[in-house]
């Protein structure tokens, strides 16, 4: 018998400036921080963010290094897709491709200002 994964508490996505990495989620995304938003005790200068997203926990850090390469995703799902994605466009987001249509959604993928990959996502 091996180990019994249950849920997934959070996804965490590294990030090089947290300045920078809070503007483009909370200003341009428009998150809200949860109750975690601080300093890492055990790491001097590290901070840790949660934003809670639904029943899901999503969280930037500076504790470890973003590659900018092959990594973590994660797909968030809006409420009207061509309403965010202009938005995103007039911001300067970075779309990787503009409209992936499925049978069942619409995805846009786009990459924060370290190079993580994200999914904007709508079900039909």
């Amino acid at each position: 018998m091996g180990i019994e994964i249950t849920a997934i508490p959070f996804m965490g996505y590294p990030v090089s400036d947290m300045n920078r990495a809070r503007d483009f989620y909370e200003r341009i995304l428009g998150f809200k921080p949860g109750k975690v938003d601080h300093e890492i005790k055990e790491m001097p200068g590290k901070y840790w963010v949660e934003y809670e997203i639904g029943a899901q926990t999503f969280s930037i850090s500076n504790a470890w290094e973003p590659s900018g390469k092959s990594g973590p995703s994660i797909a968030f799902e809006v409420e009207d897709f061509q309403e965010s994605l202009n938005h995103l466009k007039k911001e300067g987001v970075k779309i990787l491709a503009d409209c992936v249509e499925t049978p069942g959604c619409r995805m846009a993928l786009i990459e924060d200002w370290d190079g993580n990959g994200i999914t904007i996502h709508k079900m039909k």
